[in-house]
């Protein structure tokens, strides 16, 4: 009987092999390849190969594919690409869309190389990264009882968010079903200039409200980064997108029981602050640009700001403070004199949720005459969206410093950390701190005018008291600082109040809090 030569067997074995491999490397196809290289388009591989750091990717799943066998030959990797890498050393998993296959449709194959990175990264303690474009789930898999059985709710989990690490993700084309799913739960999202994210395609829309619908209105940039808030930043093409997803992770600890990575404080770090006090007026009225301010104070070039567009009323961004990230939240009077409304309660809120999560100190800068009000405010629930900021400031268990600027009148006053919601409160001398705004009260009270007899009498009655003298007084503020100490006293304060007890890590009483509300 003749019998193959072992080596020869291994051949064959070895030479299947490398052809599976070069047909799940080879995703989609040349021609579909081609289509996003003529457009400017990173492919999925291109997309992880330029996040990660040099040859660190291991893939998972290289041969899945569809579970129905019709699909098999043009499903390679069954359309997402995913596994672990590191980003600046650090280990990382990774879910990257291959739009060119099948649109990167939701299956039952992908759903489970999904739920794999996603179980390792949290029981292994690295930052989950959603690299979004599909088309959303996949027909006729899903239709039916049976598909519909066989595809959803047999993971009670996979939209569960607990925060034990950092999740970053990309919106970097069509985004529907999944890649908005996984979008809206991350702690940071980038948006690329033409993408889509959306529950469905403006094509189903378009069918279900029996109307054209521009994809642009339903889910594009300025949607999502200026009415909706659900992207954190925009940028113009697919590398600046990743490159701010490296940045972002460079601020976060790896996961939720370690501290975030301290760096070499920037050359020339706090030489601006001899002329601080410039940069804010001293009269109450007068608007100023709040982000000149913080980057002047904290280290040089770790200014990264979350939501410009959004709640502009108010500043989020992540920077550092002799090398250690620190969160800033800041009224920004550039913006409806600071005055603070639905849409930036929103903002600060799950910031600070992120920052608590995360073990990253909180820094406040104050300057608000209160919170908007008005028929507009209300029906845009504005006490639910004050309440909520308030719980969520009362959660808090990393430190928190506050320092009133110029004003901070009424809630607001304690929304942004004032009395025993900041561990500690500092302030300029410029600082007042009151019920309202001392001309509101004039009105409220005696119904007088500017210009009207007996006004500036009142209205000089209404300011008595209110300077921060009288507030440190009473130890409501426990420092007076001048605006050149501001950057030292933050470092030191924050030294002060540094968790040794728990090695710097918080309670993370919030780590189920909504993604979104």
């Amino acid at each position: 009987m003749e019998t193959t030569h072992p080596n020869i067997a291994a051949a064959e074995l070895y030479a299947d092999y490398e052809q599976r491999r070069a047909r799940a490397l080879a995703m989609g196809g040349e021609k579909k390849l081609a289509q996003r290289r003529e457009q400017g388009l990173l492919n999925a591989r291109e997309r992880i190969d330029r996040l990660v750091d040099d040859g660190s990717f291991l893939e998972s799943g290289l041969f899945a594919t569809s579970v129905v066998e019709a699909d098999r030959p043009r499903t390679p990797g069954d359309g997402k690409v995913v596994g672990y890498a590191k980003i600046d050393g650090r280990h990382v998993a990774v879910i990257s869309n291959d739009f060119t296959v099948m649109g990167a449709s939701s299956s039952a194959t992908n759903g489970k190389k999904i739920g794999q990175m996603k179980r390792v990264a949290t029981q292994r303690g690295m930052p989950m990264v959603f690299l979004g474009e599909s088309s959303g789930a996949r027909m006729p898999d899903t239709m039916g009882a049976r598909g519909m059985g066989t595809m959803l709710g047999n993971d009670p989990t996979q939209y569960q968010r607990t925060r034990e690490t950092p999740w970053a993700g990309a919106v970097l084309g069509f985004c529907y079903g999944s890649s908005t799913w996984y979008t809206g739960f991350c702690d940071f999202s980038v948006m690329r200039k033409g993408a889509i994210m959306a529950v469905s395609s403006p094509r189903l829309v378009s069918l279900a409200v029996k109307e054209d619908i521009n994809p642009e209105e339903i889910g594009g940039w300025k949607l999502h980064s200026e009415v909706t808030g659900l992207v954190d930043m925009v940028v113009d093409n697919d590398e600046q997108a990743l490159e701010a997803i490296r940045k972002f992770l460079g601020y976060m600890p790896s996961h939720h029981n370690e501290l975030p990575p301290v760096v070499p404080v920037t050359e020339g770090s706090g030489q601006g602050m001899a002329n601080i006090g410039d940069l804010v007026p001293v009269n109450r009225t007068q608007v100023y640009d709040v982000r000149k301010v913080i980057r002047t104070i904290v280290d040089n070039d770790s200014y990264f700001e979350l939501k410009p567009r959004f709640g502009k009323v108010a500043v989020t961004a992540l920077a550092r403070l002799d090398g250690r990230t620190v969160g800033i939240v800041a009224n920004n009077p550039m913006h409806k004199g600071g005055a603070l409304d639905t849409e930036a309660c929103e903002k600060i809120t799950s910031f600070i949720v992120m920052c608590d999560s995360f073990n990253i100190p909180l820094v406040m800068l104050v300057d608000t005459p209160g919170f908007i009000i008005g028929l507009d405010a209300e029906r845009k629930r504005a006490p639910g969206k004050i309440m909520n900021f308030m719980a969520a400031l009362s959660l808090v268990t990393v430190p928190k410093i506050s320092v009133i600027l110029r004003k901070s009148y009424g809630q607001a006053y304690l929304n942004m950390g004032g009395g025993r919601n900041s561990d500690e409160v500092a302030a300029w001398p410029t600082a007042e701190v009151s019920f309202m705004t001392p001309t509101f009260a004039v009105d409220i009270v005696h119904g007088l005018s500017p210009g009207d007899a007996g006004y500036d009498e009142a209205l000089a009655e209404m300011e008595r008291g209110n300077n921060v003298y009288d507030i440190a007084s009473i130890y409501s503020v426990q420092s007076v600082i001048l605006p050149h100490e501001t950057r030292d006293y933050l470092i030191r304060t924050l030294e002060v109040h540094r968790l040794r007890l728990t090695h710097g890590v918080g309670k993370h009483l919030m780590h189920t809090w909504p993604s979104t509300y």
